[in-house]
């Protein structure tokens, strides 16, 4: 990745400035958690059972924790340490609500948590191609996110994705490879076909023309299938889709009363039980105001 600073019309190359040690990293990123990931920061070097957990995070979206680790080597397998995690939160599970409650000062329950969306992520200057590899599949809640620091300070994050056609883990895993059996059996990773299974060619046909409208609005938004919705990202949730036998939920990310909606289409839910992110609710079963609707949405980016 190249960085370049523009002084008038002559751009000079920001140099990369290498993390001297994994504990750099995990300063920046604990410091700014809530901004880089929307995960509420639990616990730094969480200990439990002999093993340490660089920093303990708390999902609030989904209602589950987040495990995260930092790495400058590229000498490590992602999969096992990931997988080892996961069954380590899922075998002592009241030791993660005890240490949620006692450092958050709040009364979380087992029942609170979906530990179903749990999930690790490794951040690190770089990968290997094997690492990428190992970890690209559909299935498998393990996340890599790249970090790079360069000149004046500016520090880039970037999300390595998972591809398109990512085979599910079940298809490679052996009976000897317990540990991801019970990961996977366990941990649900959910992606676009899961909310698409079962629907008419009409209501898919319906979903795919308001995502691809809402993914027109600009260019850097990106689509996260959740357990109850599919949500569209741009920094935060923009909006929020569930898709129904006969229609679509759409979820407007915005406060009550912040919303300029003059035909008065989207509902106010804030004292209404809901699965998506904001205050605004909509219901569609047809393209009709497919154009006014996107202009409720492109609030939330302005």
């Amino acid at each position: 990745m190249q960085l370049f600073q523009q002084s008038k019309s002559t751009l000079n190359s920001l140099k990369e400035k290498p993390f001297k040690l994994e504990k750099d990293i995990q300063k920046v990123v604990e410091s700014n958690l809530s901004q880089i990931s929307g995960y509420r920061f639990v616990k730094s070097e969480f200990v439990i059972k002999n093993s340490r957990i660089d920093t303990l995070a708390f999902d609030e979206e989904n209602h589950s924790f987040v495990i995260i680790e930092y790495k400058r080597g590229r000498n490590y397998s992602v999969v096992d340490q990931g997988v080892s995690y996961l069954n380590l939160m899922l075998e002592y599970k009241a030791d993660f609500i005890i240490e949620y409650n006692e450092s958050q000062k709040q009364n979380l329950k087992r029942t609170d948590v979906d530990w179903s969306q749990s999930k690790v992520i490794f951040i690190a200057p770089s990968f290997t191609d094997f690492q990428r590899q190992s970890s690209n599949f559909k299935d498998l809640p393990i996340e890599l996110w790249e970090i790079k620091r360069f000149d004046n300070d500016i520090i880039v994050i970037n999300p390595i994705k998972k591809s398109q056609s990512a085979p599910s883990i079940k298809q490679v895993q052996s009976k000897e490879e317990s540990n991801i059996g019970k990961v996977v059996e366990e941990i649900k990773v959910y992606t676009e076909e899961d909310h698409l299974a079962g629907k008419s060619e009409e209501i898919i046909e319906l979903y795919d023309t308001y995502k691809n409208a809402i993914l027109n609005l600009t260019s850097d938004i990106e689509m996260y299938p959740k357990k109850l919705y599919i949500a569209f990202k741009k920094d935060k949730n923009l909006a929020d889709i569930h898709i129904q036998q006969k229609g679509l939920k759409i979820w407007i990310n915005m406060h009550k009363g912040d919303l300029d909606d003059p035909k008065k289409i989207a509902n106010d839910v804030s004292r209404k039980g809901h699965w998506g992110n904001g205050d605004y609710e909509i219901t569609v079963n047809d393209t009709k105001n497919l154009e006014y609707i996107m202009s409720l949405i492109k609030q939330v980016i302005n």
